[in-house]
């Protein structure tokens, strides 16, 4: 899967980009134009809306890995999904849907109750996912972006900037190089990022977030991998009665 999302709408955090990918003849950042090409190039669909996001995914991926992709577009709203939830069908019927909700729709149906209705820490939301998953959503509306990772590892997820700033996140590890030189780092497990509140560990959600420099095997700083800070705490986002729900993390719109 593939989602570009342009810098003026989303920012990514300024420790994925590294000065290397500039410095490097053999090695340049490309623009998202190029990047999305290069995917869809081997037969993958893709939908854009303007200049500000593209997503695209290639139907035939789950025939080559263990792990399904699904594509789901509902009301302007929009996810891929990677993996699977052991626990769809209760999630199902816990937000009264349909059985044959897959998991895509559901995380779109999820968001949109929440964003809506709230309040209900998006944390808690992520923490009752159980499987492997990784996905990212576009709320085409409101122009947010949300992406998640689950805690175990199942699923790999990847994030950089591309030539212009924008934010690219993949699962193949190959489009991500190619597109973002040495700009991009693995999108950290546990954690959930959105573009107005950016990075924050859902499985931590009291801790901070700290940068670690990367260093590849060239010796070349290459963005950062992002930790939870243990030491840290964030006074700012209670558990309890937070006004941090998913309503504030996408659209402030009913």
């Amino acid at each position: 899967m593939l989602a570009i999302f342009d810098r003026q709408s989303v920012q990514p955090p300024s420790e994925l980009h590294s000065p290397a990918s500039f410095r490097l003849p053999t090695s340049n950042p490309k623009l998202p134009r190029e990047i999305l090409h290069h995917f869809t190039s081997s037969g993958a669909l893709s939908v854009s809306f303007g200049n500000a996001a593209s997503l695209a995914f290639d139907p035939s991926a789950s025939r080559s890995t263990p792990q399904q992709t699904l594509f789901c577009g509902l009301d302007e709203m929009y996810c891929i999904f990677m993996g699977s939830l052991n626990n769809l069908s209760r999630l199902n019927k816990q937000y009264g849907l349909s059985k044959a909700t897959n998991e895509a729709m559901f995380v779109i149906e999820a968001y949109r109750t929440l964003r809506d209705r709230g309040p209900y820490p998006a944390d808690q939301v992520l923490k009752d996912l159980e499987g492997s998953f990784g996905f990212v959503l576009f709320d085409a509306k409101s122009g947010s972006v949300f992406a998640a990772l689950d805690a175990n590892e199942g699923v790999n997820l990847y994030w950089g900037s591309a030539a212009d700033g924008s934010l690219v996140i993949s699962d193949n590890l190959e489009v991500i190089k190619a597109g973002c030189a040495k700009s991009f780092a693995p999108f950290p497990p546990g954690c959930m990022f959105h573009s107005e509140r950016g990075l924050m560990s859902f499985e931590h959600p009291t801790k901070k977030m700290k940068a670690m420099p990367r260093i590849d095997s060239e010796g070349v700083m290459c963005g950062a991998n992002f930790k939870v800070d243990v030491q840290s705490r964030v006074h700012s986002m209670p558990r309890v009665g937070s006004e941090a729900n998913w309503a504030t993390w996408g659209s402030h719109a009913a």
